[in-house]
C-alpha cells in the first residue's frame, strides 16, 4: 500500500537519525492506482503540512510503501519526499526529492 504523510523538515531530520519514520498520523492513500488519485493523495497531505506548521514553513510530504497502515516504514521503505522548493510560493507545485537527497534537502 502506497501511503502520503504529511510531515516537516524537522520531522524528516528526526525520521533520518532514528532510521524509521513512525508516530505518523493517519496516512492519505490514493483511491486507486491513476495518477490523479495519487496527486489527490499527495496535495491532501502536502495541505495538512501547511496547517500543522507556522505561516510560510515548507510543506513536506513522505511517500511510502507498507504493508499495513501504522506500521513504522524504515527509511529504506520511503519511495520519494515531496517539499516545497526554497521560496516556493503556497500554490506552487512540490518539488520531488529522491531518498538519497534527503541529506540536502536537510541541509
Amino acid at each position: 500500500m502506497r501511503i502520503y504523510l504529511p510531515s516537516s523538515l524537522e520531522q524528516l531530520a528526526s525520521y533520518a537519525a532514528a532510521g524509521e519514520v513512525r508516530d505518523y498520523d493517519e496516512p492519505f492513500v490514493a483511491a486507486d492506482d491513476d495518477e490523479e488519485s495519487e496527486y489527490a493523495a499527495l496535495m491532501a497531505a502536502a495541505d495538512v503540512s501547511a496547517e500543522q506548521q507556522p505561516a510560510g514553513a515548507r510543506r513536506v510530504v513522505l511517500v511510502a510503501e507498507v504493508g499495513r497502515e501504522g506500521d513504522p516504514v524504515p527509511l529504506a521503505r520511503l519511495l520519494a519526499v515531496h517539499a516545497d522548493a526554497e521560496g516556493a510560493g503556497p500554490d506552487d507545485d512540490l518539488a520531488w526529492f529522491a531518498t538519497q537527497e534527503v541529506p540536502g534537502l536537510l541541509a
